[in-house]
């Protein structure tokens, strides 16, 4: 690790090796080998089911996680999973979680799966992926997963074996002894083999693989990139991507002294990719606590106190984590933590900047996506933050600002500060395949090789990224994706209803949530409280039920007709604003949402009378929309 401070920092270190001349492991197997040989007996990863800091914990050294990866791929080819074949999971953070996403890559594709899903989301990314085999859990109180993958293996007629994970054995006495009576009572009726996975890895060698692994570079994980209803986008990525991610983290951020702590979930890239395949490249040590992570009961309020607990010197966090952190005392010694690192979603100013005064950490922002194999620029951590901005493209990521037109033709790139589409190409970029279906894919790629993100955006003079808006709607709820279509078809279903427009509306501890307006039949009538209970019904997803549902008399539309979005934004911007500096006794108003070409939709504020205007940043600070005085 060296210092990583600017741009010229960032070429440095790329002139210094081709990527493909670099000395890394071809596979995921072998690069946790070499780690094994380098670190075995140092601390690899730690699990605590409960979030108590003296609550029993499970910690495996890099020789015994070794030996479980490689009981776990042994048992997957045992089970018939080809190299080109999917082994699913279903699962929260555990150790069995991790085991199987390293095993799941070696033997086969790994594909996992957010649990909070419901059945018919999971039925149709196993179906999407084909997965011929599943990890989940085993009934276990007050968790309600093992039920739904019964339900969904039911509809998923490639899986024919399902590995259950038993949470009882994290327990200690007492209540360990308890569990028994308050397991709810096993799911069944599908057609797939239920086995025990522990007693089933238990069965094969780990001090070697029985099988010979393929080293050239394939696909090793399939991402779900959202949980929207009909057939899912589904990512592919290949182990140069995975190690890819693991490189760059090890360069810029962690060596073998540090210690990580994760309470981010192993279904999503941020945590399988930065975090663990960092933790490989290093050598450190990463700890999840509980296995709903920042979910979790009791996490936040322990938190410090685990941070002191295991010594952690790297907070894994998302703005929605870090503000519910910020309404506890940091009531801990956590003198051992050295950064924050955040991602997911855009950060507040006032957030980072009452986070860095609580604690005296630094926080790295980045930026990253589920169609990359994750990263893509970070804020240098010895460099200077600029507010809004996403940082610095890494090492060997090629980011271009481009003007394309819908089928990925390069009209023109857009010049310093000249807001256009992002586009990446990366290790991580699996050009022409990015999406297991082959028709997502079409368009999907300026020139044949940028991967197009759909995020606009610039470049300033000094290598920065900034995020100015999104070219697509999707709606990002603390990192969630939202596809807005599920929640304007559902809504167009009501007999009232003529035109739906669905965005997100800013929110302080989410980023956004979602929000939606409404155009009735002429004649018809319907109170916005009708509406929403019928949200609640009909959209599948609870993430994506809408917190604001207003009736308009007419929507925004275009000269052809479609609902004309970027209105719609400006309109909650100023109402979500309002009702903020009015509810903080604030007498100022936004007087206008109006569109900057370099930072998006912008609201003005005026005074009303006198105001404490560090008073009103402080409101304003917590969203991650700009303002402005008039």
């Amino acid at each position: 690790m060296g210092i990583y401070a600017s741009l010229a920092d960032r070429n440095a270190l790329e002139a210094e090796s081709a990527w493909e001349d670099r000395d890394l492991p071809a596979t995921i197997y072998r690069y946790i080998s070499r780690t094994r040989e380098r670190h075995g007996d140092r601390s690899a990863i730690s699990f605590q089911l409960l979030s108590g800091p003296k609550d029993k914990a499970e910690t495996l050294s890099w020789d015994q996680l070794h030996a479980k990866v490689t009981q776990a791929a042994n048992m997957f080819r045992d089970l018939g999973i080809g190299e080109n074949d999917v082994v699913a999971y279903v699962l929260p953070n555990c150790s069995e979680t991790a085991i199987t996403l390293l095993a799941g890559a070696t033997a086969g594709i790994v594909n996992p799966i957010n649990p909070l899903l419901e059945p018919e989301q999971i039925a149709a990314i196993l179906r999407e992926t084909g997965a011929r085999l599943v990890v989940t859990l085993k009934s276990f109180p007050k968790s309600d997963v093992a039920r739904k993958v019964a339900e969904a293996v039911r509809h998923a007629p490639t899986v024919n074996t399902v590995l259950e994970v038993d949470l009882k054995r994290y327990l200690a006495p007492p209540k360990k002894w308890i569990v028994p009576f308050l397991r709810p009572k096993a799911p069944g009726g599908h057609h797939a083999d239920l086995l025990d996975f522990g007693r089933e890895m238990a069965k094969h060698p780990s001090d070697r693989l029985r099988f010979t692994e393929n080293t050239q570079d394939r696909i090793g994980a399939m991402f779900h990139t959202g949980g929207t209803t009909g057939m899912p986008k589904v990512a592919q990525h290949r182990h140069s991507g995975m190690i890819y991610n693991g490189w760059v983290g090890h360069r810029l951020l962690f060596t073998e002294q540090d210690t990580l702590i994760c309470p981010l979930p192993l279904f999503h890239v941020f945590a399988a990719y930065p975090v663990l395949m960092s933790v490989i490249a290093s050598g450190a040590h990463v700890v999840f606590p509980t296995p709903a992570g920042y979910r979790g009961d009791g996490v936040f309020d322990n938190f410090w106190k685990l941070v002191e607990r295991w010594g952690v010197t790297f907070v894994i966090t998302v703005p929605t984590a870090l503000a519910a952190l910020m309404q506890r005392p940091v009531d801990a010694d956590v003198s051992t933590l050295r950064y924050a690192f955040s991602g997911s979603a855009p950060l507040p100013v006032e957030l980072y900047n009452r986070f860095e005064k609580a604690t005296g950490v630094t926080i790295c922002e980045g930026y990253g996506l589920t169609e990359a194999t994750c990263l893509v620029s970070i804020n240098p951590p010895d460099g200077p933050k600029k507010s809004g901005s996403v940082g610095i493209p890494f090492p060997h990521t090629d980011v271009r600002i481009l003007q394309c037109d819908d089928d990925g033709r390069v009209m023109r790139e857009c010049a310093t500060d000249e807001v256009g589409e992002i586009c990446v190409f990366n290790p991580g970029v699996v050009v022409g395949a990015t999406y297991t279906e082959a028709g997502k894919n079409a368009g999907l790629f300026a020139d044949d090789k940028y991967l197009r993100t759909g995020d606009l955006g610039r470049i300033d003079a000094e290598g920065y990224l900034f995020i100015t808006g999104r070219a697509k709607d999707l709606i990002i709820r603390g990192g969630h994706n939202i596809d807005p279509a599920e929640i304007e078809e559902a809504l167009s279903g009501h007999r009232a209803v003529a035109f739906v427009g669905a965005i997100g509306q800013p929110d302080s501890f989410a980023g956004e949530l979602p929000c939606a307006y409404v155009e009735l039949v002429d004649g018809a009538e319907v109170t916005g409280e009708e509406l929403m209970s019928y949200a609640r019904v009909h959209i599948h997803q609870r993430a994506a039920i809408p917190k604001y549902i207003e009736i308009l008399d007419a929507l925004p539309k275009t000269a052809v007709g479609k609902v004309f979005k970027p209105d719609l934004r400006k309109r909650a911007i100023a109402r979500v604003y309002d009702e903020a500096l009015a509810g903080a006794g604030h007498r100022a108003h936004v007087a206008e949402v109006i569109e900057d070409k370099k930072r998006g939709l912008v609201a003005r504020i005026m005074r009303d009378s006198d105001v404490d205007d560090d008073a009103v940043a402080h409101v304003l600070g917590e969203y991650t929309r700009p303002w402005e005085w008039v």
